[in-house]
């Protein structure tokens, strides 16, 4: 197996976070706001892809998701109501708790996994899509980790990687701003 990328600091600072994950005014309030224009630029660009239009029901349907460091599956959900066959996977057992209550309670049939990438990969998965959004910032191992993300990538599939800019702006608005001034963020996430 890999040596696993996780910073186990991280781990322990989301998963004391994790009850807050549908709160759309609370800690995670940045990605409640985010999540529809990020999900349409997704949802678009795997349309495209696949060759697939909204005028379907279930227009993912057959589509193997992969959502890394899904948190309490504020991207994993809408995929799978698109239809799409979706695991989230994250390190944090408190977050898989409340993504797991939390799609059973929308009856969304999600399989949440605690687990890293890198065992993900060991176990020979592989998905359409690979959704690595707002995770590598909170890696120990950055290339690690990429690589092991790379390898879940089916032949013909697409891997999506947001994260900050690591610019003297995006440092202004996203730590000293959303963090610090505006409390928008919980300081050091």
């Amino acid at each position: 197996m890999l040596n696993a990328s996780i910073d186990p600091d991280e781990i322990e600072k989301f998963s004391a976070l994790a009850d807050e994950w549908w709160d759309t005014e609370g800690s995670f309030r940045p990605l409640h706001k985010l999540n529809p224009t990020r999900l349409s630029y997704i949802r678009d660009n795997v349309f495209a892809q696949f060759r697939r239009h909204s005028k379907m029901n279930t227009p993912l349907e057959g589509i193997r998701v992969a959502d890394i460091g899904c948190g309490g599956g504020l991207l994993t959900e809408p995929m799978a109501r698109l239809g799409a066959e979706v695991v989230g996977f994250d390190a944090s057992e408190r977050n898989i708790m409340v993504a797991r209550n939390h799609s059973q309670r929308m009856c969304l049939d999600i399989d949440y996994r605690l687990a890293t990438v890198e065992s993900v990969v060991d176990a020979g998965e592989r998905f359409d899509v690979v959704l690595n959004m707002e995770v590598v910032e909170h890696v120990a191992h950055f290339d690690r980790f990429l690589e092991a993300c790379c390898e879940l990538v089916s032949p013909g599939g697409m891997m999506f990687v947001a994260t900050l800019n690591r610019t003297l702006k995006s440092f202004a608005f996203a730590i000293a701003g959303a963090e610090y001034l505006l409390r928008w963020l919980p300081r050091g996430t």
